[in-house]
């Protein structure tokens, strides 16, 4: 398995307007783009070579709201570039690493995602990420 950087920092959030205002307008921060995926309204704000992906769940029943009314707004997710996601996911499956995802899934930003259990990482939840290709 190859990982290749850091594709971005997941935020949960209650409401993405004000939160993109903050990153945006008092921080200066541009906004690469958003898109609904699913539920899930997000919004693409590039650090350098990272994103900051923030995350509003719009359904009350959704998992990020779920998540948001536990725990509070927030730090959801480190995201880790893999070269190759199928790879990867099999790999880890049989080094014994406990997964949320069993099978890559389609994932913002037209990617290819997973996610290891975070009780099989220390706490931390990480998502594997493989951009989506341009044709």
């Amino acid at each position: 398995m190859k990982i290749k950087k850091i594709s971005h920092i997941g935020l949960a959030v209650a409401d993405l307007e004000p939160v993109r205002r903050m990153y945006t307008e008092l921080l200066g921060l541009p906004l690469d783009h958003e898109e609904m995926l699913g539920e899930l309204k997000i919004a693409f704000v590039p650090v350098g070579q990272t994103n900051l992906e923030l995350v509003q769940s719009t359904d009350p029943e959704g998992v990020m709201a779920k998540y948001v009314a536990k725990k509070g707004e927030g730090i959801h997710h480190i995201a880790l570039e893999v070269e190759d996601i199928h790879q990867a996911v099999e790999e880890l499956k049989a080094k014994g690493m406990e997964m949320i995802d069993q099978k890559p899934r389609p994932g913002a930003h037209g990617a290819t995602i997973a996610f290891l259990h975070p009780r099989a990482t220390h706490g931390v939840m990480i998502e594997l990420v493989e951009p989506g290709h341009s044709d």
